[in-house]
């Protein structure tokens, strides 16, 4: 018995299969063109002119430095649920991307902390690249599950985040350093996890974790924007040091929605 076809001739569940995967796609690449056409955008020139420059315990910057302590703690524990997961199959498919997202957390910790130290290009690598990598974790771990690719996501997201930062490393290196891959890795997760979830049904649950994420990094860059001006009005505290305080939170948001799937996971 053959099976019944559209009008074109392909089976009814082919167009919708190809419409989810086309959409997607198709964002990053209007995306990517945008930004082609835009031309390279360049560091501001006083990038590492942080408002709070005190010093305490001997720590320059301190409240820079320190405040990136609790990455560490949120990937930590989000690793340590990873690793208690790897016996349920239903979580195979996410289980890549959040253990990058978490480990890159960790990364983040320590690669920033060591540029707040000493701010200057130099350093600023090791900053960036956690945070590319997180972004590309997280995106990956959604594409796969609601998308159902497979592993070469991962590979695809993670080489994109790594050539990222080394475009602007090159680029910067020859007096003009071009931001615009970087600023793709980190733009692609705040549009495309919301378009993924909403396309496939995602659970309301897990879509409101992700809004307030990603509520929480929106609020953290638009600190990091106002850096001098919070640090004039708000006692103690810059805007970059709550953009790094937004920035846990958003992680933990997303290590919580982690640790329910694992819950839902253990049920018998």
């Amino acid at each position: 018995m053959s099976i019944p076809s559209s009008p074109t001739g392909a089976a009814p569940a082919a167009a919708p299969t190809r419409s989810r995967h086309l959409l997607p796609w198709a964002v990053v690449v209007l995306v990517a063109v945008g930004l082609a056409l835009a031309g390279p955008i360049a560091q501001p020139e006083h990038y590492h002119d942080f408002a709070d420059k005190r010093a305490w315990l001997g720590i320059p910057h301190a409240a820079d430095v320190l405040s990136n302590l609790g990455f560490a703690v949120v990937g930590w524990y989000g690793l340590a649920l990873v690793l208690q997961s790897r016996q349920r199959s239903s979580l195979d498919a996410i289980r890549p991307g959040y253990a990058l997202f978490f480990f890159a957390l960790m990364l983040t910790a320590f690669g920033s902390g060591w540029y707040h130290l000493v701010p200057d290009n130099a350093r600023l690598i090791w900053d960036r690249l956690p945070i590319a990598l997180l972004c590309a974790g997280i995106l990956s771990a959604v594409w796969r599950e609601t998308l159902g690719d497979g592993r070469w996501v991962d590979v695809l997201w993670a080489a994109l985040a790594v050539g990222s930062v080394g475009w602007w490393w090159v680029t910067d290196s020859r007096g003009a350093g071009d931001l615009r891959p970087y600023l793709f890795v980190q733009f692609m997760p705040l549009l495309l996890v919301p378009l993924l979830q909403w396309r496939n049904g995602t659970p309301r649950r897990e879509r409101l974790y992700f809004a307030a994420a990603i509520g929480c990094y929106v609020l953290a860059k638009a600190s990091e924007v106002l850096d001098h001006q919070i640090f004039q009005h708000v006692a103690y505290l810059s805007g970059h040091t709550i953009k790094h305080l937004f920035s846990v939170v958003a992680g933990l948001i997303v290590t919580l929605n982690f640790a329910h799937r694992k819950r839902e996971a253990d049920r018998p």
